[in-house]
């Protein structure tokens, strides 16, 4: 029978019925250990207890009213999260996209006259027009031109090129402090320190999309925090409520200042169910947790690494998101095989995979993922 769904999505043909901490379960009952967390979402695993509680009490009390009423539950979680950060204000809204597309309209408000936003080759930010605009993938415009005007590319890791791209019409630089999508893409050590005195030096804001790297994904809650750097924007989603749909805009006072009422909205941002699971979240990310990130991390990549298979050129990443470079173009195939023998990870293109375990996975976990990847690339 044809599927009513719209063909957006190619699908493997495995439905995920139920889930517990780090395993999925498919209808018929067979486990999967998962290794993707919905594209680094559950963060916390399946079912997580303290999470689940939080939102359940939420759903017991109020689903949802208006962003015309005060909220106690979203200033809770703004506080923690300009505390975080050091900025001082956090817009709400739905997922990675929209908060880049929030970001976007904020860059362009604080300009004035100056709306021309530069981004990266291979950069990542969403589907919808102005995020897709400022994505440097053309591979994914085509079929949807024009793109929105007022967006220049620059090579990433790349200072010297964004330098030479900035003009009169310059207000902002928007990237990825890891590029996530292009296949777990880390930069020069000083890459983010250098551009944000850049950006400083020419009155440029810079915009870190941290949808991906953010909430304890690379062992700090925000990947610019391991560089001591403080942007003017940041874009926050996928893990920040385990799950449940939410995404934030984090916004420097200088920002901040120049948004008023009406600029911007959201009528499900900030759901109050989806800010009860956020603020639990953020509340288990303590120190601990955050050390036992990168713990688990640098035990997988050192794994991996003494396979020592002629198939893997290289293994990179930080704290649980990490990429597996192959020589040979062969990730979609592994992807599949390890699906067929219960693990879930995701690819890069068609010679990189991407690993986004959840931070709870144990030693065992780590274990039994390292012992059916090596049966599957020995095939």
């Amino acid at each position: 029978m044809k599927s009513a769904l719209l063909q957006n999505y190619l699908r493997y043909p495995v439905e995920f019925f139920e889930g517990e901490g780090s395993k999925l379960y498919d209808k018929g009952g067979k486990e999967y250990l998962d290794f993707l967390s919905g594209i680094a979402v559950t963060g916390f695993g399946h079912r997580h207890k303290e999470i689940t509680e939080a939102a359940n009490i939420q759903l017991n009390k109020l689903w949802h009213v208006s962003n015309l009423f005060e909220s106690t539950p979203q200033e809770e979680l703004a506080v923690k999260l300009t505390s975080i950060t050091g900025l001082d204000s956090v817009f709400f809204c739905n997922s990675g996209t929209e908060a880049n597309e929030a970001a976007i309209k904020f860059a362009r408000k604080w300009g004035k006259k100056r709306k021309t936003i530069i981004a990266a080759n291979g950069s990542f930010h969403g589907r919808t027009m102005g995020s897709l605009s400022a994505s440097g993938q053309r591979k994914l415009w085509d079929g949807f031109s024009p793109m929105l005007p007022g967006f220049v590319f620059a090579d990433y890791n790349n200072i010297k090129q964004i330098k030479n791209s900035i003009n009169e019409t310059t207000c902002a630089v928007m990237i990825e402090p890891i590029q996530g999508e292009s296949g777990v893409i880390i930069p020069n050590k000083n890459y983010l320190k250098n551009l944000k005195e850049l950006c400083d030096k020419k009155n440029l804001l810079l915009i870190l999309d941290e949808v991906q790297t953010g909430i304890g994904r690379t062992g700090k809650i925000f990947e610019h925090q391991w560089h001591k750097v403080t942007p003017d924007i940041i874009t926050s989603a996928k893990g920040i409520a385990n799950g449940l749909p939410l995404g934030a805009v984090i916004c420097s006072k200088k920002v901040s200042d120049v948004i008023n009422p009406g600029d911007h909205g959201s009528t499900f941002g900030g759901n109050p169910i989806a800010i009860a699971s956020a603020n639990k979240v953020i509340d288990l990310l303590t120190d601990s947790q955050l050390e036992a990130i990168n713990k688990k991390g640098k035990l997988l990549k050192k794994m991996i690494t003494s396979l020592n298979s002629p198939l893997i050129k290289t293994v990179r990443g930080k704290g649980l998101m990490i990429g597996v470079e192959f020589t040979e173009p062969i990730a979609k195939k592994i992807v599949k095989e390890l699906l067929n023998k219960g693990v879930v990870v995701g690819n890069s293109g068609v010679n990189i995979i991407r690993l986004l375990p959840p931070f709870i996975l144990s030693k065992n976990d780590i274990h039994s993922f390292i012992k059916i990847f090596n049966s599957v690339i020995y095939t």
